[in-house]
């Protein structure tokens, strides 16, 4: 990457490097850092406000502290662009989230750096307390563990699970509280509005600091004087902090609020830290998308830039005229939600932190007392939505695949167990592409195909979406799960009007002699345009899409196994408990013999890369599916 204007940026390729400066010089580090990001996700989109918003904190901590002998963990992961760039991946830089290059999150397997994997939120906590303790078993004495926790990763269960631990618990933790009142949207809920309470009270700031300066003059004598000021501050410190300061209140010192973009401040509070044993939190305020002005005025939409951009203005470069395109599947569920609950007055939303994401902001829009962003707290939103249910209301739950895993539990023990009408609507299902494989939705056929009273679907196109949400708000139907991907569809012509359809009814798409396809979901059309090309290579294929995983069309899978004794099955997902083995697991069971093939996701992690360039790596791409067709019939 071009390093005009990084002077001193280009002689850093590690935090020893980095070291060699002074604290003076630390200021325009941080600039030609933050412009170095804004360069590199111009040319090469992927997250973005997050970086920005921490890059004095990036470089005041790899500064400070001794990595990788200590331990900072980026919690969110997207957070970490200028960490990465500062520790010996900066040549690599412009490989970020492309395939088979650098990850769009830290990952132990990529860089000795990285200390911990973090893609989902609020796991830095509790990982952090489990390297200190391990640090004090292994009595490395001098070894820092910190959590940096920031875009709203503090509303998640986990992390107040982490912080309880760390509270009795007497570890050398730190953990920096990045606070910039957002996620990928704002923040929500309470502890959102205490922090911002924490950071504007200047009564409390101010009271807080004249104590403090006030018992280090005051001069008591007599006998146990020292107890005295320590009773003495304790006390004032009691009154202060028990009713204002929560941190406090779990025995975890509390430090701040301080300006997370005063670089030389920052560095002197992290040297006085280091010092300081036991648990302690600094709170850091941060503007989310600092140093670029569109990304501060508009901080949601600049999370993550989906396209290159002009650094200098903010305008997308790709100039190609734009054809109408069908719409992603994200907006169609935003704009059928809304039109279904304008029809049935018991249609609430639900999102755990993505609105924007998964278009549930469309009904925020125009309902807003009927549509809730619980903020980053899977468990708490299906929880929440099975208590909507129980009480005759019709919840849409709307969680990305890959985030759903952290609620498996309340879905069966809170939902399904009780038969409650929610409907899951699993974004992101399937490979998702460049955020790779702490977000690919690969696991979700198979861990929800075993749960009693779940109804399991995927649409293959907009049409069928609405169709099923229509049939998912029915009365009585149970759990339900409607799983769909991210990105576009197959039809301009999308918005039909909507009806029901028959629970655990398949659809036979094509006819065929020689070998038939069965698959799920938007996969469903790669394999149609596979068959058809297969007939012009004298293989006549049929094509069956199952629609519903749970309950299965059996009429349908009898024809297919009273005609076929050659059988591919395809999925989106992990070939390990999905469509393949469902198929199989059926034929077994109805006494049918076949060869059967499974297409899918193989039994190992996927790294990033498009969903095109993955695909085709998984081999249930157009061609896969030809090849392993032809592959039969030699």
């Amino acid at each position: 990457m071009e390093e005009i204007g990084h002077q001193l940026l280009q002689q850093i390729n590690n935090p020893d490097d980095l070291k060699k400066f002074s604290e003076k010089e630390l200021i325009q580090i941080s600039t030609e850092l933050r412009d170095y990001i804004i360069d590199a996700v111009s040319c090469n989109p992927g997250h973005f406000g997050a970086s920005l918003g921490v890059v004095e904190l990036t470089v005041a901590l790899h500064y400070v502290f001794n990595t990788p002998t200590d331990k900072i963990i980026w919690d969110v992961g997207h957070q970490a662009y200028g960490h990465k760039i500062l520790t010996e991946r900066k040549e690599n830089f412009h490989t970020n989230r492309k395939y088979k290059g650098l990850s769009g999150f830290p990952n132990i397997f990529e860089s000795k750096y990285d200390a911990f994997g973090v893609g989902h939120s609020s796991t830095s906590i509790s990982a952090a307390l489990g390297m200190a303790i391990a640090a004090q078993k292994k009595e490395e004495k001098d070894k820092q563990v910190i959590a940096v926790i920031g875009d709203g990763s503090m509303t998640a269960g986990l992390a107040f699970e982490g912080l309880n631990n760390l509270s009795i618990a007497n570890s050398n933790v730190l953990i920096i509280l990045n606070d910039n009142n957002m996620a990928i949207d704002p923040s929500v809920g309470g502890l959102s509005d205490y922090l911002v309470d924490i950071s504007t009270s200047h009564t409390y700031n101010k009271i807080r600091s004249e104590i403090i300066k006030g018992l280090e003059k005051l001069k008591i004598t007599g006998p146990n004087s020292e107890d005295k000021i320590v009773a003495l501050n304790n006390s004032i410190k009691s009154l202060l902090t028990k009713q204002s300061n929560i941190f406090e209140g779990l025995n975890i010192r509390y430090f701040g609020p301080v300006d997370g973009h005063d670089i030389n401040h920052l560095v002197k509070v992290l040297k006085d830290l280091k010092d300081i044993p036991g648990p302690k939190v600094l709170h850091c305020i941060t503007k989310k998308g600092k140093g670029f002005k569109l990304a501060e005025e508009n901080q949601t939409a600049w999370h993550a830039t989906g396209a290159k951009f002009d650094k200098y203005t903010g305008q997308k470069l790709d100039t190609t005229p734009q054809k109408p395109r069908p719409p992603k599947y994200q907006e169609v569920f935003g704009h059928t939600i809304v039109e279904l609950a304008e029809k049935n007055e018991k249609i609430v939303g639900i999102t755990p932190a993505m609105p924007s994401g998964c278009s549930l902001n469309i009904m925020m829009e125009k309902m807003p007392d009927r549509a809730y962003d619980v903020g980053i707290a899977e468990q708490h939103a299906v929880t929440f939505s099975a208590g909507l249910a129980i009480e005759g209301m019709v919840p849409f739950c709307n969680i990305y695949s890959s985030f759903m895993q952290r609620a498996y539990d309340q879905v069966i023990h809170d939902v399904a167990i009780q038969n409650l009408n929610v409907v899951f609507c699993l974004d992101r299902g399937g490979l998702v592409g460049a955020d790779g494989a702490t977000h690919h939705g690969v696991y979700d056929l198979a861990f929800f195909r075993p749960i009693p009273n779940l109804i399991l679907s995927s649409p293959r196109n907009e049409e069928e979406l609405r169709n099923l949400m229509y049939t998912a708000q029915l009365p009585d139907q149970g759990p339900f799960v409607i799983r769909y991907p991210r990105g576009i569809g197959t039809s301009v012509e999308w918005q039909t009007p909507m009806k029901e359809i028959e629970i655990g009814k398949g659809e036979k798409l094509k006819d065929g002699d020689d070998l038939a396809f069965i698959s799920l979901g938007p996969v469903t059309n790669k394999v149609h345009q596979a068959c058809v090309k297969l007939d012009n290579e004298s293989i006549s294929s049929a094509c069956y899409d199952l629609r519903f995983l749970k309950p299965l069309d059996e009429n349908l899978l009898h024809e297919v196994f009273k005609k076929h004794k050659k059988i591919i099955t395809v999925e989106d997902g992990t070939i390990i408990g999905g469509v393949g083995s469902a198929v199989i697991e059926f034929m077994v069971d109805h006494g049918y013999s076949a060869q059967i093939k499974r297409m899918g996701v193989p039994d190992r992690f996927v790294d990033h890369g498009t969903q095109t360039e993955l695909h085709s790596e998984c081999g249930f791409d157009k061609r896969g599916m030809m090849e392993t067709a032809k592959s039969m019939f030699q």
